[in-house]
């Protein structure tokens, strides 16, 4: 069994499912996982609590949004993004090192797996003290997925002039530090092909001549990974099927992210009202957290729900006739879609949507490509029952063929050993 540092820079909730499963998966196998993470409200705290119960050790310290602020500020005028400064805390950074360099605190640290990029910093800060300190241990960077890819279609698609300047702004920064980050670590891991895709191009772009200021790089293209995100099958599971409500559409995901609400006004905007001109009662419901007024709005029609953020998704889910995954742009796969299949919901989404995942189009969901397509399939199926359950059961089925957590784990842990075994035979 392996002794895993793995230092995340928000807390690991049910809302952020990669690294909430991956350690407590990582536990109930058997290893000894120290978390060292950030929290920035009393909610995040007794989630960390919680997780105290399912892994080794859990080391967090407050990270206030005037700290995040000042961070950003400090960045401003250097080339660092943003997003790598942006839940930064010195302390935290201290203590993972502390931790490292004295066994005796938890017993040998095997690997180091450091998550996002907003994690990076404590992955090189750890690095450079184990190098001054002549210490050798793997560090696996977990980049999730590529965010100069995600900032590249934001800033393609964003309406106003701010948020176009302020996405290049970070962009022409990112793009730089994301493709020299993968020289820095033993393993970059990405949720899928397409970001994997994603970093290469950028390395290929970037790493000739090695001019941007952040050193040398060291690089193989085999050392980016995609570990693909799972689902808890035992969590998400499917509700009783007399209880889903004949017309209700069910749109997703935590609303303070700029991916989301453009869904959510693309699904309530420009899709339902065709839905609408035909069948006047179907129902929207607009479940996540943190819905900005842009979304809130929306409740202006008596036929659209916005809940806010809840202790609990699955009832929603399990009951809707559709859960609704019109994405525009995004990057990884998407959690929305492998969870409401998970509950045997049947999904109408983009190709934007499924990208990332590997299902067959018209028999494990509903694949349209433009908003008039995305309105007749959501007709369809609330007017074919059977092909509802039929959908369902297919989406079921193939996420326990191929999400599930146990498997992703199993794979994690070949990674982590493979890294161990480099080091014992150089």
């Amino acid at each position: 069994m392996m002794n895993i540092l793995f230092a995340v820079p928000y807390a690991p909730t049910l809302i952020r499912v990669r690294p909430y499963n991956l350690i407590r998966q990582l536990t109930a196998r058997g290893h000894q996982v120290t978390v060292m993470t950030v929290w920035t409200n009393e909610q995040e705290r007794e989630a960390l609590a919680e997780l105290q119960a399912s892994c080794s050790r859990v080391e967090a310290v407050q990270m206030p949004g005037w700290r995040s602020l000042w961070n950003c500020v400090w960045a401003l005028p250097t080339d660092k993004p943003l997003q790598t400064v942006y839940s930064w805390e010195k302390s935290l950074a201290r203590a993972s090192f502390e931790r490292l360099i004295h066994p005796g605190n938890a017993g040998k640290i095997d690997v180091v797996h450091v998550e996002h990029l907003r994690g990076a910093l404590y992955g090189l800060h750890l690095k450079n003290r184990m190098e001054a300190e002549g210490v050798d241990i793997p560090i696996v960077w977990d980049s999730v997925d590529s965010i100069s890819h995600l900032f590249r279609q934001a800033m393609r698609r964003a309406k106003s002039a701010v948020n176009r300047g302020i996405t290049r702004l970070e962009l022409k920064r990112t793009e730089p530090y994301e493709a020299w980050l993968v020289t820095q670590f033993d393993r970059t891991l990405v949720t899928s092909g397409m970001d994997r895709e994603a970093l290469l191009s950028l390395v290929s772009q970037y790493w000739p001549g090695t001019g941007h200021g952040y050193g040398n790089p060291v690089y193989n293209a085999e050392r980016i990974t995609v570990l693909r995100n799972g689902v808890d099958l035992d969590y998400f599971q499917p509700g009783d099927p007399r209880k889903r409500e004949p017309a209700t559409v069910l749109a997703s995901g935590k609303m303070s992210y700029h991916a989301n609400v453009t869904m959510v006004v693309r699904l309530v905007e420009s899709i339902m009202p065709a839905v609408w001109a035909r069948n006047p009662g179907v129902k929207v419901v607009i479940v996540g957290k943190d819905p900005p007024k842009r979304i809130r709005d929306l409740e202006k029609d008596a036929r659209v729900t916005v809940t806010g953020t809840l202790a609990d998704i699955r009832p929603h889910l399990q009951t809707a006739t559709i859960a609704a995954a019109p994405i525009d742009y995004g990057a990884g796969i998407q959690n929305k879609v492998l969870e409401a299949m998970a509950c045997a919901t049947p999904v109408v989404a983009t190709p934007q949507a499924v990208s990332a995942i590997d299902l067959e189009p018209g028999e494990d969901a509903l694949v349209a490509e433009d908003d008039r397509s995305f309105a007749e399939a959501i007709l369809t199926l609330i007017g074919d029952r059977e092909r509802q359950i039929a959908l369902g059961e297919n989406g079921r089925r193939y996420v326990e063929r191929n999400h599930r957590w146990s498997s992703i784990v199993e794979q994690l842990e070949g990674i982590y050993k493979r890294e161990l075994e480099t080091r014992q035979f150089n």
